[in-house]
């Protein structure tokens, strides 16, 4: 089978790089033509682990290619995915101007049936509105399929949520389409993969809605964690007793400074933005945002704890992105923490092993350690950001002597308050 891939952004490149580990025939496109020559040369434009190493395999063996020939790339397709940004606009609805043009180029060259699958997450009604508009743009008489296939992909973890999903959602009502869906995803059958089948409109919302659940639960379990401080106990002991409850389940229930990324933030926004159009109230979702918000905002006070006035402090920070295994900024705790210490300030020195030339584009006034002992040295308090593996096992008798005072604002709960203060560590965490 012969399949496109429009847009080579996240979504876009590590769909077409798995679907042809899966042995498919995948052509990616963009516009961007300096990105297609450094893919072209085995450059690789995000971090993902393991992305590196399936590109260039099925590079070599003739499966993945890269072009910004649209016309060529959907006339030898069985199937063409439009997986290009739709970057949230400043009301929160998304931005579908990219998914619009994309979807002209790929009307004008439809040559014989091909589906079109939209991988972008797009508002609810956008499958409907991609069948009227394919129909009015492409050749006189030519056949087609809609379908939407929305991906639930965790930077960091991407390749192998593609190989080993826990399900595979197909909407569409075109039972030829189902057909050529389901033998594109048939290697996931010997995992006994769930396949399921869907209106367009219910794929379109069972993606807004996933996201906006698992970022309530993030900030439920924060809000509780929030709780503990006040009261004086462990939010990972509650934790601990509610995950125990199969219909709560233990994922999800790590407190932090709340969650970021290019997911959850926009996704979270554009339910609201689809109810609203509906004239379906979302409370919780509202809440949730607004709770987001407040907790990260919530940190600067721990940070005061130990230090008292930042005027004049100087703080080393370890990890910039917003989840360890990606160099992802977008919507960042750690953007809105710097800004605020500095606001305030204080000076920032932060190590964060990939994202910090990317986090150039966020952060001003900020300067860059070498590495994680780097940004303690001199520091007056050294506050963890992003969970990063290497960040686990710090030698703490180094960091000691490198901090000005042996302090940790540890907002992760990577390590254990009691274990800290023996070491004679003044130390907070989140909810503990």
């Amino acid at each position: 089978m012969h399949i496109a891939v429009i847009g080579t952004g996240y979504v876009g490149l590590v769909s077409g790089a798995c679907f042809a580990e899966f042995g498919v025939d995948v052509t990616c496109v963009d516009v961007d033509e300096s990105k297609i020559e450094k893919l072209n040369s085995g450059i690789i434009p995000i971090y993902e682990p393991g992305l590196d190493t399936i590109v260039k395999k099925n590079e070599a063996a003739g499966r993945l290619h890269f072009t910004t020939d649209i016309i060529s790339a959907v006339k030898q397709a069985s199937v063409v995915f439009l997986a290009v940004g739709t970057p949230p606009r400043p009301d929160g609805t998304p931005d579908m101007s990219y998914y619009r043009q994309a979807a002209l180029d790929v009307a004008l060259a439809l040559d014989g049936y091909t589906v079109l699958v939209t991988k972008s997450t797009v508002p609810v009604g956008t499958g409907k509105w991609l069948r009227e508009f394919v129909t009015e743009n492409a050749p006189a008489g030519t056949e087609f399929g809609v379908a939407s296939n929305p991906e639930f992909l965790r930077e960091g973890a991407a390749i192998t949520d593609f190989m080993r999903p826990d399900r595979v959602v197909i909407g569409t009502n075109d039972e030829r389409s189902i057909e050529i869906m389901k033998e594109l995803y048939r290697p996931l059958y010997l995992i006994e993969t769930p396949i399921v089948i869907t209106s367009l409109e219910a794929a379109e919302l069972t993606k807004y809605a996933a996201n906006a659940f698992l970022a309530t639960k993030i900030t439920f379990i924060n809000e509780v964690a929030n709780l503990c401080d006040a009261i004086g106990c462990d939010v990972h002991d509650v934790a601990r007793g509610m995950g125990m409850d199969n219909r709560i389940g233990r994922k999800f229930l790590h407190p932090g400074p709340g969650y970021g990324g290019s997911c959850f933030p926009k996704d979270t926004r554009a339910l609201t933005t689809v109810a609203d159009q509906f004239g379906v109230e979302t409370r919780i979702v509202d809440a949730v945002i607004e709770a987001n918000e407040r907790q990260r905002d919530a940190m600067i006070p721990k940070i005061e704890k130990l230090v008292g006035d930042l005027a004049g402090k100087r703080i080393g920070m370890l990890g910039l992105s917003f989840k360890p295994e990606t160099d992802d900024m977008r919507e960042s705790p750690a953007i809105n923490i710097v800004k605020s210490l500095i606001k305030k300030g204080a000076t920032v020195k932060a190590f964060d092993p990939v994202a910090m030339d990317e986090s150039r584009h966020y952060i001003e006034d900020i300067e860059y350690a070498t590495d994680e002992y780097d940004a303690a040295s001199g520091a007056d308090v050294l506050v963890i950001v992003t969970e990063w593996n290497q960040f686990r096992a710090l030698d703490m008798e180094r960091l000691k002597g490198l901090l000005n005072s042996p302090r940790i604002a540890d907002l992760r709960n990577i390590y254990e308050p009691a274990e800290m203060r023996e070491m004679g560590f003044e130390y907070v965490g989140v909810g503990r």
